[in-house]
């Protein structure tokens, strides 16, 4: 009897042609939501610059969701039903408290909880195993809405401080960004604060096929529930390489200042880490080759708050102008969003470990829309790949 022997699953004329690393430059769906492009940034047709300008992230929101831009009563609802879905549920309080030794020690970090925290709220969703169109929205809205106190409380834990009105999971009055930093911090935010963590909300909110996104479509893909696949999207933005990538950011323009504090230079610092291949955070986009348009917007909202606290903030800006002028005049690499977020919100007072939970709580708005595209007009996601492994050969020889 003849042994069948491994070979790849792409034919040999076409296995060149195919084969892309990192699937790089392979079209794998379409897609209604969002379209990125050289020349500008796209969330169902509205440019990203329009909508940081005069749209609101409930707005951004309710477009991706919904699907079309809210007229007045309609965005009045969708408010509505966010700040009615704000509250957590008595178990994920417990479960938020209980890690909170875990969370000091370091032993969890806050992504993880925040993606356990989810799953909990699976559990208990009366819709999670209906993955109708109608069902859909509404866990869009449930998990949206209970983010930020998913992410306030946790720091509350962190803080050893008595969480923010748990009963109504924050100020109803407030906006979903001002509500993110009042539960918190326990503080209402400035109109300047609330407005450039509004805005970073809406840049984040959504970005095409990206890693996390495509990890949520491949589980939609296999019919899986919408909490389930949240879970493997925030797995994926975990990653220092995705959305963990703005915490890295910050972490690098530490060393760089602790470098300089030494009686070092930031071009010193720089050259020794190309020397070394260090790897740079916050810089380059597999997509965009002339920069990221969504950089600039945040940069300049984040280095006014820090004109008006002083040069102890503003030298981080001015730290990052000099890094990224290295790296375009050397590598001819342009920052990407993530470089200019972690300054921001480092000089706003937002820990470190939380940025990438903030973003889950933007991203979760353009999530829960590609889960429901892919609801909506399935085909199970299943590449090819090109067998490199051992040729054939006996087990018993």
């Amino acid at each position: 009897m003849s042994i069948a022997t491994p070979t790849s699953n792409v034919s040999k004329e076409s296995e060149e042609a195919i084969f892309s690393r990192g699937l790089e430059g392979i079209v794998a769906g379409e897609t209604a939501i969002c379209s990125i492009e050289q020349g500008g940034l796209f969330y169902r047709g509205y440019e990203i610059h329009d909508l940081a300008k005069n749209a609101t992230f409930e707005e951004v929101a309710f477009v991706l969701l919904e699907g079309h831009k809210p007229s007045a009563a309609e965005l009045a609802r969708f408010k509505g039903e966010l700040v009615a879905e704000r509250a957590l549920p008595p178990s994920v309080i417990a479960f938020l408290r209980e890690t909170g030794p875990a969370l000091k020690a370091g032993t969890a970090v806050p992504m993880d909880v925040c993606r356990t925290a989810i799953g909990i709220l699976g559990h208990i969703d009366v819709d999670c195993q209906d993955n109708t169109a109608a069902a859909n929205l509404r866990k869009s809205k449930r998990l949206l809405a209970r983010c930020p106190a998913i992410i306030g409380h946790m720091q509350s834990v962190i803080d050893g401080r008595e969480l923010i009105e748990p009963a109504t999971g924050g100020d109803p009055k407030l906006s979903h960004a001002a509500n993110l930093l009042y539960l918190m911090t326990g503080k209402k935010p400035s109109a300047q604060f609330e407005h450039c963590v509004d805005v970073s909300l809406i840049l984040y909110a959504e970005h095409d096929f990206n890693a996390s996104t495509f990890a949520c479509r491949v589980i939609a893909g296999t019919l899986s529930d919408m909490h389930g696949a949240v879970c493997g999207g925030i797995a994926a933005l975990k990653g220092p390489l995705h959305g963990g990538a703005n915490e890295a950011a910050m972490e690098m323009l530490k060393r760089i200042d602790k470098h300089v504090q030494g009686g070092g230079t930031v071009e010193g610092y720089m050259q020794r880490a190309f020397e070394t291949k260090e790897k740079l955070m916050g810089f380059g986009h597999r997509v965009y080759k002339n920069g990221d348009h969504r950089a600039p917007i945040l940069g300049a909202l984040g280095r006014e708050i820090a004109k008006g606290q002083g040069p102890e903030s503003l030298k981080w800006f001015e730290m990052g102008d000099r890094v990224q002028k290295i790296m375009l005049d050397q590598k001819k690499i342009h920052p990407n969003v993530d470089f200019p977020c972690g300054m921001t919100y480092f000089v706003m007072g937002i820990p470190v470990p939380q940025y990438t939970p903030i973003f889950v709580a933007s991203r979760l708005s353009g999530w829960c829309s590609h889960i429901m595209e892919q609801h909506a007009n399935n085909r199970i996601i299943r590449p090819l790949s090109r067998y490199i492994g051992e040729p054939t050969r006996s087990w018993n020889s």
